[in-house]
């Protein structure tokens, strides 16, 4: 495929993946699309990173005026505005020393760009991979994740008393994509659960796993009633 295909196939997919976030994202309760990071509102960004695999990430960091042979273009869809911009190796040379022989290198990715926060960030192969019906089913799985988050947390900071500004940060640091960040301010928030501490003393925490382990320190989802004070 030719560079202004390969830019319009990937700019189908992105928005086929908006369309498909903004259709689950209608069946949940306002609040609930209100704290949902595609919809918190601000620029939205979407860089398609070209390596040995293709990078999308959206992120509500500014990227800068465009310099060179980079491309964007603009996106749209109701309650949904985005610009997608293209990288690879020759717009920027440090994607061209990043080895993904043994999977994908999000990390390394990000870092190239200077990109430290993120909405999502998701790998999808040209060809087969890069289809509408494909991006459908990863922007409902992302709507589904984000709304669950979006739940636990507002379940979470009903039950800490005096730690609502603690779970306010957390929501943020939850919406930038900062995995550390968010363990160890879950450990704030619940400084004397064991599972909660044991995440925020890895280096690499799993950001669903911290939530919810936090959520089951705080009784789970579900009818609770807190124990009487002693």
């Amino acid at each position: 495929m030719d560079p202004e295909g390969m830019r319009a196939a990937v700019a189908d997919y992105v928005t086929a993946l908006h369309r498909a976030y903004l259709a689950q994202a209608d069946t949940f309760p306002p609040a609930v699309r209100g704290a949902m990071p595609l919809l918190a509102g601000g620029p939205l960004t979407v860089a398609a990173v070209g390596t040995r695999n293709l990078h999308l990430i959206g992120t509500r960091e500014a990227l800068g005026p465009l310099r060179g042979q980079e491309v964007a273009l603009d996106g749209e869809l109701p309650g949904l505005t985005w610009t997608l911009r293209f990288y690879d190796p020759v717009v920027t040379p440090a994607l061209g020393l990043l080895d993904e022989r043994d999977g994908p290198a999000y990390a390394e990715v990000k870092h190239a760009l200077g990109v430290t926060t993120t909405a999502y960030h998701v790998v999808a192969q040209p060809g087969s991979g890069l289809t509408p019906h494909h991006a459908g089913h990863v922007g409902s799985g992302l709507a589904a994740g984000h709304s669950a988050a979006a739940r636990d947390f507002e379940t979470i900071r009903s039950r800490v008393r005096g730690r609502e500004r603690l779970v306010d940060e957390l929501i943020g640091a939850a919406a930038a994509g900062l995995p550390r960040a968010q363990a160890l301010l879950a450990r704030a928030i619940a400084p004397r659960d064991e599972a909660v501490g044991a995440l925020a003393d890895t280096p690499d925490p799993d950001p669903d796993v911290v939530r919810k382990a936090l959520l089951a320190s705080v009784g789970g989802r579900r009818d609770w009633t807190p124990k009487a004070p002693a």
